[in-house]
């Protein structure tokens, strides 16, 4: 593979680079400080193109690939904006795959020029309260009346949905018992979120408070057939063939807030005189930041090199789940080590990097925690026997 970025790819990490000088870090302080959603910087983003990167050309985008998406998500995340910034943008940069791929022609003539201007936000409802990650165990039911769904159940962690009008919801069609193989029988949707059938509170949590994560009950919420996204039954499969792009993406976002960490701690660390000294000259604040350094620049190749196995149409599901594990932990440990190299200022909100650590911390968990990922590294790569 070559490592060389194409002219394209360049123009938009640089474009989305210089974007983000307009939004520094204190922007994201006061937005998290005030759980304020940051539709400045969303509208500026959606405004310049971005959203549209992987859309097909036909319904408005510009019908690019996964590095290029990195190249527009990585400059957010890195710009210090971490999930904030990220999380606000991401459903358009890529969370619609299920749509443009197994959406019907209208669904998609409708829907993704709208989401490409930034006038549609889409939220994702995937998690629910006893299902976690298994889920093949979830309960929201769609039943069919006429030519409409009528859909009750309850969500959890559902990010943006207070700002969403749709939701690309997971629902069972088919109760699990009734079903030959528990992936069987769930049908996604692309769900209004009607205020008379649907009810929206957020979650008080650690961190990324510019956007709020959600729980969220239908009740009797009737969804025509048309906002069915492909077959009924199908939806498992179709969540399915999105989860390596998605794990690749989060990678680099993990990635790039864990740079930014290291560039920030360094500053600190040349500029901090302790007992007549640089802080910095001591070994004792070098290695940690030297290895981080190093871990950070290893997952970066692991992550490209699993985008261009995906972008060539190459299995890369094996990459995809290790370069996630990897992100995440050099990501975390360089906050925590950023934290750590300013001392008692690292617990002070004006320095930033305590913000860094509270949301390089959720990509531990998610989209898949870092067990489920071992796991299937043991399981799937290893050959050992099923844990679970």
């Amino acid at each position: 593979m070559d490592f060389e970025l194409t002219d394209d790819q360049r123009a938009i990490r640089d474009a989305v680079t210089a974007l983000m000088k307009d939004y520094p870090d204190e922007y994201w302080e006061q937005k998290d400080d005030k759980h304020e959603f940051p539709w400045e910087f969303y509208n500026a983003f959606a405004e310049a193109g971005f959203l549209g990167v992987t859309i097909p050309e036909e319904y408005g985008g510009s019908g690019l690939g996964l590095i290029e998406a990195m190249m527009a998500l990585g400059p957010v995340s890195g710009s210090g904006a971490g999930l904030s910034g990220a999380t606000p943008v991401h459903v358009g940069i890529f969370g619609m795959t299920p749509v443009v791929k197994f959406g019907s022609e209208e669904m998609k003539r409708k829907y993704l020029p709208a989401l490409v201007k930034g006038d549609l936000h889409v939220c994702f409802g995937i998690t629910e309260p006893d299902a976690g990650t298994d889920t093949t165990s979830i309960t929201t039911n769609a039943k069919r009346d006429g030519d409409h769904y009528v859909i009750n159940g309850r969500k959890v962690w559902t990010s943006k949905a207070e700002q969403s009008s749709k939701c690309m919801l997971l629902t069972r069609t088919t109760p699990l018992a009734e079903c030959k193989r528990k992936t069987d029988g769930m049908t996604l949707f692309l769900a209004d979120l009607d205020p008379d059938h649907v009810t929206i509170r957020p979650i008080p949590k650690m961190g990324r408070n510019a956007v709020s994560s959600c729980e969220v009950w239908y009740d009797d919420l009737r969804v025509h057939e048309s906002d069915r996204i492909g077959e009924e039954g199908q939806g498992f499969k179709y969540l399915l063939d999105g989860l390596n792009a998605e794990r690749i993406l989060v990678a680099w976002q993990a990635i790039k807030l864990g740079q930014r960490a290291i560039e920030r701690a360094t500053q600190y660390a040349k500029d901090r005189k302790v007992f007549g000294r640089a802080i910095g000259q001591n070994q004792g604040i070098q290695f940690p930041l030297a290895d981080s350094y190093a871990k950070l620049e290893a997952a970066e190749i692991l992550t490209m090199k699993a985008a261009w196995q995906y972008d060539n149409d190459l299995p890369c599901g094996e990459l995809a789940n290790i370069a996630k594990y990897l992100a995440s932990e050099a990501a975390f440990e360089a906050a925590d080590r950023a934290v750590q190299t300013h001392g008692g200022y690292g617990y002070a909100r004006e320095y930033h990097v305590e913000r860094y650590f509270r949301e390089a911390r959720v990509w531990k968990i998610a989209p898949i925690s870092q067990n489920l990922v071992l796991s299937f590294v043991a399981e799937k790569i290893l050959g050992l026997p099923r844990s679970f």
